[in-house]
């Protein structure tokens, strides 16, 4: 895993042992995670644009909201994920995908929490099913 740190790595650290929320993205292969406290970037794509990536590339990671009591992640499947036609499938795929590598991550980052899907984004589920 390659991991950027966002304004450096002693300020989340510092922030992990404070118990402040984490803003955190994963590559949907999870080899890359960009981590950053939330008061230092205030939303996912600001964090991109902070770490010299292009902000319009969102979509192309898992992104959490972290602390120490849960991952609540933001779950919101692109339309072309995996080249995979038909959104139901589409969208399945992502959630497996996306549990996986999330608890990864989670687990490698030595936070033991669930993954929770906010109520405003549980309308892909809701596509999800049919």
């Amino acid at each position: 895993m390659n991991y950027t740190y966002y304004p450096d790595e002693q300020t989340v650290k510092e922030a992990i042992t404070d118990k402040e929320p984490l803003l955190v993205l994963i590559s949907f292969d999870g080899t890359e995670i960009i981590m950053s406290s939330v008061d230092a970037s205030v939303e996912h794509h600001i964090l991109l644009a902070n770490v010299g990536k292009d902000s319009r590339d969102i979509d192309k990671y898992f992104r959490i909201v972290l602390d120490d009591s849960g991952a609540d992640w933001t779950f919101v499947c692109p339309p072309d994920y995996k080249g995979i036609e038909g959104k139901q499938r589409r969208i399945a795929a992502f959630y497996k995908d996306g549990f996986n590598v999330i608890s990864h991550t989670l687990e490698a980052l030595g936070f033991l929490v669930g993954i929770n899907i906010p109520k405003r984004y549980q309308r892909h589920i809701e596509a999800m099913k049919g």
